[in-house]
């Protein structure tokens, strides 16, 4: 017996009479053994099979309610039933079902012996089992995505979903193939709609009066969370456009001129890179503290129009530099900031006059954080509406204008445009007022545990992209941002939830869009996500999933997170945030802390880390074969990560290469944390740039959070997400500081790490000038420069790499906390020969000679050989001994004519 599934059976015996003859004691029967409706512990998986793990009971039965009034009253169902035999399969399910579903392989299967299950599927749907005399032994509920996919997956082929025009007309169709009956409110009138029997799919024809108007569906459908048939008013899934706050969907036409700026038709894309570099930025964040910005379009759309702005002199700057695409956290449609100013509030103290390391700051954002006007937007409504509070009128076609707008101003300013998407959950699930897919068809969207509940391992309501219109709906709503709104890429949060079969269907549906037809070239656009194995689909329990290992070889990129702790040191989770790595000084520069261990240990795993960098350097390939500092020839997948192989990609492009993201601190913040206190903060600069100088110059596709080119901090805030604009801003005049010493970062996700950052926050120390922002700012500039300089840093395959990149000091007698890395150019470079790079993360000068540069004619890059900085100024080579000379906490890379 299952634990979970099924309660141990008990008799009780009850003396019902004492015959004077004998003393005959009557036995009742068995009582029920798990009879709960609101539980769905059996699965319809397909229109013939019901997977289910009952008891030992002799009779079973699948029944079912029109009218959603199944209930139990004295041990037996009652309300208006309707019996549909279930007969045993012997031997389960079948091979093909149980690759299908396995999570369900060990289930017993049931025959469904209807003819047609739509009226059944249109109602409440209960799995019931009894004894041979007919009682009641055990009643569940049904999850029924499997037989809908089965039955009406047709649909994902066939219809076109949401408002869809033709000659000015508009057609609005809803896929509800479990509702009673749909209806369209039409600002409050309501029309009428049509069933199609065979998709399942509700639709309408109006008129060209209904451009513009305000729409919903009034669906009636039985709701397993609310037990009972409930008539929904609900927006669209599909909704192109809101009015605030998403009370309502809005009808508007893609192509309606009057949507567009001046010029959309005709924008040109700046030129595609050899190799993506991405900036992550959030729009709130990118001009809320701007001055120069003027105030009705600080934090919205428009501020990417505002040409002369601090904020876009800044990104025209970067890309002068080589960042080639924008990445934006969540833009489209989210549950949580009021979209109307006049509906948010702000902070009701004096942020900047209270002490650097006080707790009165935390307070007064905790305060307001539910109506605020900020919040990362990880918390979808609509997938494939812009969100509202970035728009001047939040009420109106303006944000898609605006959306576009945007774009427009980035493009034109030599950077395209990643999205960040989160199909992976939604903010709400069952009958809450902002739950849209649940609402329409309940049960389905959503991810559901064996035993019916929501799956939440994402943080909230789990969306099921396994099933076929979940899929579809990704598949939609993406093109949809890349042809109408010229999207340049996506990135994909959680991406380890969707399956890899269909993160191949959105690169196969971008790949189909063309320049002539559609007016995008899908195969510029770049895919890239989160590649976490975790939750409930760990291991493949549900599918085969879109994650690290998996993706290799499709081109689809997943972020390194191998590279960014080897660099910073420890993980996001360490309880001692002072754990330190190869660009935080661990042996190199202890910093006291017993996380670290002994000194030798610590040597040890600086060895690793190095390890680990190198891979990462390549782009973190699974089968790149070189010499580990132990003396091992080793392969990327046989360098160790917490019990996982380091390398896992098959080609460079695969790695998104990054030290910071939105998520956990910033690399200032987490090299405050982690360096000893007494580091100076020209030292604390230098090693902030050779940490980034990891990311910017490997193989992979270069990440940079945005403002960690200028030591951005959000005062020590490992979790920003609803921290409000004070602990999220991004300063662009360096005269307000850097955003250290902030207060103590919101106690809900920090408390536990305030008394680490107490001291640090008090120390005036640790508050950069500009001279000191600037620093930052140049020399990742000038990394940037460097990495576009040559396609050695490029290299398009992994054989590429294998045959030009190599490391020939890595071994037994390579240096701690240097890392040499050689490129050889012939053939292909132009202009050198090879381009040798020296990471000293140590706080010594460092000697590495390199024979096979013995008697060439080598130079520090001319971008450094020209730069402000005059410690890199100093690196020097020895061509009679083939010594490179770099100087302390410097990456230093020389070229070989």
């Amino acid at each position: 017996m299952r634990t979970g599934q099924r309660f141990l059976r008990t008799a009780r015996w009850v003396v019902a009479a004492l015959m004077l003859a004998g003393g005959v004691v009557a036995v009742p029967g068995p009582v029920a053994a798990d009879v709960d409706l609101s539980r769905a512990r059996a699965h319809w998986v397909d229109r013939g099979t019901l997977a289910w793990q009952p008891g030992d009971g002799r009779r079973h039965e699948l029944v079912y309610s029109p009218s959603g009034d199944l209930r139990v009253e004295d041990g037996e169902l009652a309300g208006d039933r309707h019996v549909v035999p279930l007969k045993p399969v012997p031997g389960g399910l079948t091979e093909a079902q149980r690759a299908k579903w396995p999570h369900l392989a060990s289930y017993g299967a049931f025959r469904v012996a209807v003819r047609d299950v739509g009226p059944v599927l249109r109602g409440q749907v209960v799995a019931v089992e009894r004894d041979g005399d007919g009682r009641l032994l055990n009643a569940t509920g049904v999850q029924i995505p499997g037989v809908l996919d089965d039955v009406y997956g047709r649909a994902a082929s066939r219809a076109g979903l949401g408002p869809v025009w033709r000659d000015g007309v508009p057609t609005l169709s809803v896929w509800a193939p479990t509702a009673r009956h749909v209806a369209l409110d039409l600002g409050g009138r309501t029309v009428a709609m049509r069933r199609d029997d065979a998709t399942g799919v509700w639709s309408v024809t109006g008129t060209p009066s209904w451009k513009g108007r305000r729409y919903a569906f009034r669906v009636t459908v039985f709701a397993p969370s609310a037990g009972r048939v409930v008539t929904n008013v609900v927006t669209d899934p599909y909704s192109l456009g809101l009015t605030a706050d998403s009370q309502r969907s809005l009808l508007v036409d893609l192509d309606d001129p009057s949507l567009a700026p001046a010029g959309w038709d005709a924008l040109r894309k700046p030129a595609p890179p050899r190799r993506p570099s991405v900036y992550e930025l959030h729009v709130r964040d990118f001009s809320a503290s701007d001055r120069t910005v003027p105030e009705r379009l600080r934090g919205t759309y428009g501020a990417f129009t505002v040409r002369d702005s601090a904020g876009m002199r800044a990104l025209r700057g970067l890309a002068g530099d080589g960042v080639s695409h924008v990445h934006l956290l969540p833009v489209f449609d989210f549950a949580t900031v009021p979209e109307r100013r006049a509906d948010q509030r702000a902070p009701a103290c004096d942020l900047a006059a209270l002490p650097a390391d006080s707790d009165g700051q935390q307070k007064c954002v905790a305060a307001v954080r539910d109506s605020d006007a900020f919040n990362w937007g990880y918390d979808p409504l609509h997938y494939t509406a812009p969100e509202g509070s970035y728009a001047s009128d939040p009420d109106g076609p303006a944000r898609t204008r605006e959306f576009r707008e945007m774009v427009a101003g980035l493009n034109r300013s030599g950077l395209r445009v990643v999205m960040d998407v989160v199909y992976n959950h939604t903010f709400a699930s069952g009958q809450d007022p902002r739950s849209v897919l649940d609402r329409i068809v309940p049960g389905y969207y959503h991810r559901l545990l064996e035993d019916g509940t929501v799956a939440a391992s994402t943080c909230c309501a789990g969306t099921a992209p396994e099933h076929t219109m979940m899929d579809k709906l990704v598949v939609d709503s993406v093109v949809t941002w890349a042809r109408q709104y010229k999207v340049d890429g996506f990135r994909f949060d959680l991406m380890g939830h969707h399956p890899k079969a269909g993160m191949l269907r959105v690169r196969q549906a971008l790949d189909r869009l063309t320049r002539e037809r559609d007016g995008v070239d899908g195969r510029s656009i770049i895919l890239y996500g989160e590649g976490w194995d975790f939750g409930e689909v760990a291991g493949g329990a549900r599918f085969e999933q879109a994650t690290q290992a998996n993706l290799a070889g499709t081109g689809i990129g997943t972020f390194n997170d191998r590279l960014r702790d080897a660099v910073r040191g420890g993980g996001p989770f360490d309880p001692d945030p002072r754990v330190q790595g190869f660009g935080s000084g661990l042996w190199t520069a202890p910093n006291g802390a017993p996380a670290n261990g002994t000194d030798a240990e610590q040597r040890a795993r600086l060895l690793r880390s190095a390890d680990q960098i190198k891979v990462g350097l390549t782009g973190n390939l699974r089968d790149y074969r070189f010499t580990a500092s132990d003396g091992r020839t080793v392969t990327g997948a046989q360098v160790d990560y917490n019990g996982a192989p380091t390398g896992y990609t098959a080609a460079p492009h695969e790695a998104v290469t990054y030290v910071d993201a939105h998520d956990n601190e910033t690399l200032y913040d987490a090299l405050a944390y982690k360096l000893p206190p007494s580091t100076p903060m020209a030292d604390r600069v230098r090693m902030h740039v050779v940490s980034l100088s990891t990311a910017l110059l490997s193989q992979g596709v270069p990440f940079v959070h945005a403002g960690t080119e200028r030591l951005r901090s959000k005062s020590l805030d490992r979790n920003s997400y609803d921290s409000g604009d004070w602990f999220n801003r991004l300063l662009w005049d360096c005269r307000d500081g850097n955003g250290f010493g902030a207060g103590l970062p919101p106690a809900a996700d920090n408390r536990d790490k305030w008394p680490y950052a107490r001291p640090l926050l008090a120390d005036p120390a640790l508050r950069p000038s500009c001279a000191d922002i600037g620093a930052a700012r140049a020399r990742t500039g000038e990394l940037l420069r460097v990495k576009e300089s040559s396609p050695l840093f490029s290299l398009p395959t992994a054989a590429d790499v294998q045959r030009r990149l190599s490391f020939p000091l890595s071994g037994p007698g390579e240096t701690p906390g240097v890392i040499t890395m050689r490129l050889d150019g012939r053939g292909l470079d132009p202009r050198w020969k090879s381009i040798t790079v020296v990471f000293n993360a140590t706080p010594e000068p460092r000697a590495q000679t390199v024979p096979a540069l013995k008697d060439a004619a080598v130079t520090l890059h001319p971008v450094q050989a020209a730069s402000a900085d005059p410690v890199v100024r100093r690196s020097s080579f020895d061509p009679d001994t083939g010594t490179l000379h770099v100087p302390a906490r410097t990456t230093a890379v020389f070229v070989e004519s």
